[in-house]
């Protein structure tokens, strides 16, 4: 979604690397590098100017004049100011004291609030709530059966009691879900509204008297990231004409500049509240804005990447798996446990470029082949138990019947036991404490394990001769050994330790009779 806003902010910044001290002419050319950036990237025009403005004023004050890297100053000013027209803090959810707590979804046709709906009901679920989805859009073609379908896709009720296709009164429908929810004893109510091409009264009026039936605790705009410039428009009339209390983001994924995220939250003072990055129902997140502005300057996003590692990896296999690696016991089984753990994580391009500095391999990303898994997994599955787990008996023969049982070629079984042998051996390096193997120097490295040894040498040639027991035999040994020992060195150059006249010294250097002084 940022990639050209973030292409363009890498080639600002690299212009900085390398300067102890930046110039007026520097910032000028940094700030009007950054102003077409935003422009491009289709953010709001009167957003740009106070973005830009601010950076100005803050990249001409002390905190950069005084800092030992002024470009990684400027960079963290513009990270700063990203986090505040993004919204500053991270808005979360408003929930009712005493009853079931209403939210209400309101947008445009098309900008997928049916199926955010059953997203938000997902993410409810894993919070423990216990929600209930309201079908109050009966005028679009099929939109009851679709909210049906995706709220049995994530196991949450459906409240639908008119067939919709233009049958039905939706604000009756919006009132009687409320009483449904208290029956049922659901604790949060999504109510799906109806939406139009484009904005129009009837639709905000629909909209406002919805609102006004069920007095929802949170309204939320859905809003399509690639509408561009449009979407402030719409956002405006929305807030006019209905009003709401934050803005979901949604197909975050696509390839549009993005600029809608960066002005909303400037021109309508609403938080961005929730992002929608894909067409799977998980994914569906809490907008968090420091960890967009760190996306979109390819800091990464490491936080994303760690919340979703733990909901998606069991803690249990995990320390078996540690502990297999540990024992040498680690198998192509185990290997492609692991790898099935980390498709549950989602797409491999997306969770690579969580990663920091991952910007100027986008291409690459982009191109990845999400099947890699699976071909890997056809490979290890046409083996025998016994080949899974031990692959050195795997010969010629058997790596040609494992290529025809998974429809690979035979390089790619080679390919795989290879890689396979290279990582396990790695594992049980880094598992024994012995570091990465190769390395020059390091615990483990043929290197380091010629010098521990010389190390090793050198402690016992150095061990001195052994003590008597006998205390008169030990104490004549002692008088011995502080006998064969040479005066303390001075650490000033005068080894035999000796007295030396430091007057008749300064002498014979011949300083100015008034550095005297400094002697005494």
């Amino acid at each position: 979604m940022f990639a050209t806003l973030s292409d363009r902010l890498a080639d600002t910044f690299k212009n900085l690397r390398g300067k102890g001290r930046l110039s007026e002419a520097d910032i000028d050319a940094t700030a009007r590098e950054i102003r077409i950036a935003l422009l491009e990237a289709d953010v709001a025009l009167p957003v740009v100017r106070e973005f830009v403005a601010a950076v100005k004023e803050r990249a001409r004050g002390a905190e950069v004049s005084q800092a030992l890297n002024p470009a990684q100053q400027v960079v963290k000013i513009v990270n700063d100011e990203l986090i505040t027209i993004l919204g500053g803090e991270t808005r979360r959810l408003r929930y009712a004291k005493t009853g079931p707590t209403v939210i209400m979804l309101a947008g445009l046709q098309g900008a997928g609030k049916t199926t955010l709906a059953a997203k938000l009901a997902r993410w409810l679920k894993e919070q423990g709530k216990s929600p209930l989805l309201v079908a109050c859009d009966l005028q679009r073609p099929n939109a009851v059966n679709q909210l049906q379908v995706n709220g049995e896709r994530v196991g949450v009720p459906v409240f639908a009691p008119e067939p919709g296709n233009g049958v039905g009164d939706p604000v009756a429908v919006a009132r009687q879900s409320i009483d449904e929810a208290k029956r049922t004893l659901h604790d949060v109510v999504i109510v799906d509204t109806a939406g139009r091409l484009g904005i129009d009264a009837e639709m905000m009026k629909q909209a406002a008297d919805i609102r006004d039936a069920i007095e929802p605790d949170e309204v939320l705009f859905v809003v399509d990231a690639m509408i561009g410039q449009d979407a402030v428009t719409t956002a405006q009339a929305f807030l006019d004409g209905v009003g709401y209390d934050g803005v979901v983001l949604t197909k975050l994924d696509g390839d549009a500049r993005g600029g809608a995220a960066l002005s909303i939250v400037s021109l309508t003072g609403k938080p961005v509240m929730f992002a929608s990055n894909g067409e799977k129902m998980t994914d569906f997140d809490l907008f968090h804005p420091d960890r967009m502005a760190g996306r979109i300057l390819d800091m990464g996003d490491m936080l994303t990447l760690i919340e979703q590692a733990e909901k998606a990896f069991d803690a249990e296999q995990a320390a078996k798996a540690a502990e297999k690696v540990a024992t040498g016991d680690f198998t192509l089984d185990d290997f492609l446990q692991q790898m099935q753990q980390l498709r549950k994580l989602g797409s491999m391009s997306k969770l690579m470029g969580m990663l920091p500095g991952m910007g100027q391999f986008r291409e690459q990303l982009a191109n990845f082949d999400e099947r890699e898994i699976d071909r890997i997994q056809a490979i290890i599955q046409s083996m025998t138990a016994a080949e899974r787990a031990n692959p050195k008996i795997i010969d010629g023969s058997r790596r040609s019947r494992i290529a025809k049982g998974s429809g690979r070629a035979v390089s790619d079984v080679n390919q795989l036991i290879d890689r396979f042998g290279e990582a396990a051996k790695m594992m049980r390096q880094l598992a024994s404490g012995g570091g990465m193997p190769g390395m020059p120097g390091a615990p483990g490295a043929a290197f380091g394990k010629r010098a521990g040894a010389k190390q090793q040498a050198k402690q016992k040639k150095g061990k001195g001769a052994r003590k008597s027991g006998n205390p008169a035999k030990a104490a004549a040994q002692a008088k011995a050994e502080s006998e064969k020992k040479p005066a303390a060195a001075n650490p000033f150059g005068n080894p035999g330790g000796e007295e030396v006249d430091y007057e008749a010294a300064a002498a014979q250097l011949n300083l100015p009779k008034d550095f005297s002084k400094y002697l005494k």
